[in-house]
């Protein structure tokens, strides 16, 4: 049975406003400088790199390696999974640092203690959203540099543990603030674990991973990455009504006051990608000169 001509008519028609429809939405976007898929953005250097010794803090043992299983799990094989003590001494005080990067299309945000912790049997006794900790900033200062934005960003002198070299490495926009949570085991109620995290998600720090989304899908940019700080200590409180948060914001705040430039020295050079996102496709942009600058 043949179709009559008015049928394949409007077949033909519709056909040509769903391709003409598409062509006009791609340049749309174009024109528009809109990016609805984001562009791998890889880390200046591993995050192993991250030195042993941060202040009064410093390593012990070693750091883990995942199982694949576990990797698979976390979504990400850029990860730093390290126990610090104050002077490398766990009886003066101890902190387990976790940091993991994602960068590409990004669909999820990784896992928060608050599921994880749970799943393990343990119960949520104190939880709460953006915590400022009190970062130490005396050392930074406003990046000047050409085609960024004045006073936008903050930088920090960083010096290499093994050539010396000085380097000033851009810090992340907005305050440092965490979600804290403690939890508790329901066989021993005094044991707590508690724990506190951020996220630094296209050169902007953010306090959940709600803010992920938002921060690293911006639509005009390009390129987009998010890593996730976490720290963790555990210990026992003398009131079963007690808690460890209190001593554990400020622990945080002294070994994050070091972390973070540390850190932020392996993650992208986000003024760069920023400043270049418009044309970054064209010349080859920041992604080129990064694979230069680690050889």
């Amino acid at each position: 049975m043949f179709a009559d001509r008015s049928s394949v008519r409007a077949y033909f028609i519709g056909l040509a406003v769903l391709v003409l429809g598409a062509i006009g939405f791609r340049v749309l976007v174009a024109e528009a400088k809109i990016f609805l898929m984001k562009e791998r953005v890889e880390l200046r250097r591993p995050l192993e790199s991250v030195p042993t010794k941060l202040g009064r803090w410093e390593r012990v043992g070693t750091d883990s390696v995942f199982s694949e299983t576990l990797i698979e799990e976390l979504g990400t094989r850029s990860y730093l999974d390290r126990t610090y003590a104050v002077d490398g001494d766990p009886s003066k005080g101890i902190m387990h640092v976790h940091v993991a990067y994602y960068t590409g299309t990004i669909d999820a945000v990784p896992h928060i203690p608050e599921r994880c912790w749970a799943v393990g049997g343990l119960e949520l006794t104190r939880n709460s959203e953006g915590v400022m900790l009190a970062i130490d900033r005396t050392a930074w200062e406003p990046l000047v540099r050409e085609g960024v934005e004045p006073g936008k960003y903050m930088v920090v002198a960083v010096t290499d543990p093994i050539t010396a070299d000085i380097e000033r490495v851009a810090m992340p926009l907005g305050e440092i603030a965490a979600t804290t949570i403690e939890f508790q085991d329901p066989k021993q109620p005094q044991q707590r674990q508690v724990g506190g995290y951020f996220f630094i998600a296209n050169g902007r720090s953010v306090a959940s991973s709600y803010g992920v989304r938002q921060a690293a899908f911006n639509l005009s940019d390009r390129y987009a990455y998010y890593c996730k700080i976490q720290l963790t200590n555990r210990g026992k409180v003398d009131d079963p009504n007690g808690s460890l948060l209190e001593p554990f914001k400020r622990d945080s705040a002294e070994l994050l006051s070091e972390l973070i430039p540390q850190v932020m020295r392996c993650l992208p050079d986000w003024p760069t990608y920023e400043a270049k996102s418009g044309d970054a496709a064209a010349t080859g942009g920041p992604v080129e000169q990064m694979k230069e600058n680690n050889g």
